[in-house]
C-alpha cells in the first residue's frame, strides 16, 4: 500500500506565521501536525544510521533520540526499536512514514503532517523521499518579516548565518526572505498544483474562514470549524508574552512595516527585494532609496552570495 504520511508540510520563511497555520490545521480532527522536525532531510544526506542503500539500522534510533526536535513527536525508544526489529530491512522513507502514522494515531487522527519553516528550501529533497506529500507555502510581506527579525532573539542566528548581519541586519533579513520565498516558489512550480499551494499570511489574518476552507480543499479534507477555534482555552494575555506564546487567534496589526521600520530601512529592503514585492503584489513604500543605500545593499548582497556559495547553500534562479 502506498504511504500517505507525512501528508503535508507547512513551509515558509521564518517569522511568516507558519506556527499560526500549523495550530489551525492541527486543530482539524483528521490531521495532526508536528511543530518543527528539521531532521527529516538531513539523515539521508548524512547517511549516519543508514546502510549504503538507504536502509534503517538500529544506530539511527540512537541518533534520533539525541536530536532535540525529535522529542516533539513523543515516540519512545521501545516503539522505535521494535519497529526496526519487527519490520526487518526498511527504507528511510518507509520508516519515517510509519513514525508519522504513529504520531497521528496517538492523537486519534489518520493523517500526520509537519511544520518546519526551513523546509521551504528543501522541498525538492522531501518530494523525492515522499512523493505523495503536499506542500503549503505561507508567504508574508517581507518587510513585516524583517520587522519581526529585528525584534527576535534568534534573528541574527537565522538571517545572520550568511555572515552579513553585523554590517546590515535589514538587508540580511531581506536577502534571507528573498532566498526562501524564491526557492519555495521555484520548487512549487515544478511540483504542480496537486502538490503545492501558496497561502498569503495577510489572507489568513483577514479572511481565516475562506483561507482555511481553500486549504482544506487543496488537502482533500472537509473544512472543520475547529480550525478557527484552535486558541480556545489556550489564549494567555497576562505577562510580557510574544503573540505566539499568547496563543492568539488570527489578529490584525501585530506587525506594520510602515511604522515599525524607518524610511531608510524600508528603502534598503526594497532595493534588495523590490522586484519580488512587485511580483507578489505588495505595495511599495513611499521612500526613495539614496545612492548610499543602494551601494550598501549591493555590497551586502555580494558578500551574502559569496558566503552562501562557499557554504554550499543553493541560491534560486534569477538571484
Amino acid at each position: 500500500m502506498t504511504a500517505r504520511n507525512p501528508y503535508v508540510f507547512i513551509v515558509g520563511a521564518a517569522r511568516s506565521g507558519t506556527t499560526l497555520l500549523q495550530r489551525m490545521l492541527d486543530a482539524h480532527p483528521m490531521i495532526a501536525v508536528v511543530n518543527e522536525t528539521y531532521w527529516l532531510p538531513r539523515k539521508p544526506k548524512e547517511r549516519d544510521g543508514l546502510t549504503p542503500d538507504g536502509l534503517v539500522t538500529p544506530a539511527l534510533i540512537a541518533k534520533l533520540l539525541e536530536a532535540p526536535k525529535f522529542a516533539r513527536m513523543e515516540l519512545d525508544r521501545d516503539f522505535l526499536s521494535s519497529l526496526v526489529a519487527r519490520s526487518g530491512p526498511i527504507s528511510y522513507p518507509a520508516f519515517v512514514s510509519t513514525l508519522f502514522d504513529r504520531f497521528a494515531n496517538d492523537r486519534g487522527k489518520p493523517l500526520g503532517g509537519d511544520k518546519t519553516p526551513g523546509y521551504v528550501r528543501k522541498m525538492d529533497a522531501l518530494h523525492r523521499l515522499w512523493p505523495q506529500a503536499r506542500f503549503v507555502h505561507l508567504i508574508r510581506d517581507g518587510r513585516d518579516v524583517c520587522s519581526s527579525f529585528l525584534d527576535w532573539t534568534k534573528g541574527e542566528q537565522t538571517a545572520g548565518q550568511y555572515g552579513t548581519w553585523a554590517e546590515d541586519p535589514v538587508t540580511s533579513a531581506a536577502l534571507y526572505w528573498r532566498r526562501s520565498v524564491l526557492m519555495g516558489r521555484q520548487s512549487g512550480a515544478a511540483l504542480g498544483s496537486h502538490h503545492y499551494q501558496e497561502i498569503r499570511y495577510e489572507s489568513l489574518i483577514a479572511h481565516p474562514l475562506e483561507t482555511c476552507a481553500n486549504l482544506c480543499q487543496f488537502l482533500d479534507l472537509a473544512f472543520d470549524p475547529s480550525m478557527l477555534h484552535f486558541h480556545r482555552g489556550r489564549t494567555r494575555l497576562d505577562g510580557d508574552r510574544s503573540s505566539k506564546a499568547r496563543w492568539l487567534p488570527p489578529t490584525r496589526g501585530l506587525r506594520d512595516w510602515r511604522s515599525d521600520l524607518s524610511p531608510d530601512e524600508i528603502g534598503r529592503f526594497e532595493v534588495a527585494c523590490g522586484d519580488l514585492l512587485d511580483e507578489l503584489g505588495y505595495e511599495r513604500g513611499p521612500a526613495s532609496p539614496s545612492r548610499e543605500a543602494r551601494s550598501r545593499v549591493e555590497r551586502v548582497k555580494e558578500r551574502f552570495t559569496e558566503n552562501a556559495e562557499a557554504a554550499g547553500r543553493a541560491l534560486p534562479a534569477g538571484w
